[in-house]
């Protein structure tokens, strides 16, 4: 018994080490992202500045700019990997995530329509922004009702959000075909995921909806727990797997839609982060969730200032940068799947 404990401790002491790791590199990098830049600040000049010092520039590109681009990138970090772990459990597919179910191409269709339909100065930002959180819902409401009627197998799921994600490309494809140039330069502008357009309302709704999944997910990880080690083992424990896939994947959605909806598309954080936290902890849903999340911020965090500083002074939009890094990921994983390794 004291042997079992002392293993226990350790298993737990390497989870909460990570989880610190995570938090202190986070916020170094905070610092590093709010000192970078043209206007380039020392250590001593931020930490001023947020106390409420500071001249007025100070104050007007950290709390204006640079903040804002900070918080937007941990938010969206945390809720892209939250809901790429939770696909992954409810789905019992390594190779769910936001982007590859096709919410991120859904969002993409809708804002191309809006900016079409509605103009660039009738839309507004807003407008477009809701339009993209309607394309990324119709899509994932699609899936789920695919699922509900024809009873589809969590890999058929999988396939189904590729398919979609094919259609939604081809309708913004067609879409843009013909927009004029004013239109299409706005079209391919709201591909890139980008960092720098989020306002403190649209970080203030990103937390909520952040906050109350992660409430939601946090209360089923013993499910999520039940459901790795199969649905037969999650049936006799219990577990109502038809109800939380469903709500599961509705939620992990929403989280996707709305960080889309107000960045633009940011592929796979949603693949890489829970992964790489499987090969470092293990799976227990216990942690996972929590340390996704933060892997997922730093992660994007750091993507943000590569961004920053890889070709200065342009700024490169983060989404690119994710994509280069997930797409290496995407296909070891196929590859891992299907040589039975």
């Amino acid at each position: 018994m004291r042997e079992m404990r002392e293993k226990y401790r350790k298993y737990v002491f390497k989870k909460i080490f990570l989880g610190i790791t995570l938090i202190l590199s986070l916020f170094l990098l905070s610092l590093l992202a709010l000192a970078m830049g043209d206007y380039s600040l020392s250590v001593n000049d931020v930490i001023t500045t947020l106390l409420g010092g500071g001249n007025r520039y100070q104050q007007l590109v950290i709390w204006n700019i640079r903040l804002p681009r900070i918080l937007a990138a941990v938010i969206a970090g945390a809720s892209l990997s939250m809901a790429g772990a939770v696909m992954q459990c409810v789905l019992r597919n390594p190779l769910a995530s936001p982007f590859t179910m096709g919410v991120s191409h859904g969002a993409m269709f809708g804002a191309c329509l809006a900016i079409v339909v509605f103009g660039l100065e009738t839309g507004g930002p807003y407008l477009i922004t809701f339009s993209a959180f309607l394309g990324a819902l119709v899509c994932i409401i699609a899936v789920l009702t695919l699922a509900k009627i024809k009873n589809l197998t969590p890999e058929a799921m999988v396939l189904s959000g590729v398919a979609l994600s094919s259609l939604f490309t081809a309708g913004t494809m067609l879409i843009q075909y013909f927009s004029d140039e004013l239109e299409l330069a706005a079209m391919v502008y709201w591909t890139f995921g980008d960092l720098g357009r989020a306002s403190w309302n649209d970080i203030f709704i990103m937390f909520l909806i952040l906050l109350i999944s992660s409430i939601y997910f946090l209360w089923k990880r013993w499910d999520y727990n039940a459901l790795e080690a199969g649905e037969e083992v999650a049936k006799s424990l219990g577990v109502d797997i038809e109800g939380t896939r469903l709500l599961s994947m509705l939620l992990s959605s929403l989280l996707t839609a709305v960080n889309v909806a107000f960045l633009g598309i940011i592929g796979f954080i949603g693949l890489i982060s829970p992964h790489i936290v499987r090969i470092l902890v293990g799976g227990d849903y216990r942690f996972l969730i929590p340390l996704s999340s933060l892997f997922g911020s730093v992660l994007l965090l750091s993507a943000d200032i590569l961004s920053r500083i890889l070709i200065a002074p342009v700024v490169l939009p983060v989404g690119i940068l994710t994509s280069f890094l997930g797409t290496p990921m995407f296909l070891y994983l196929l590859l891992r799947m299907y040589s039975g390794r």
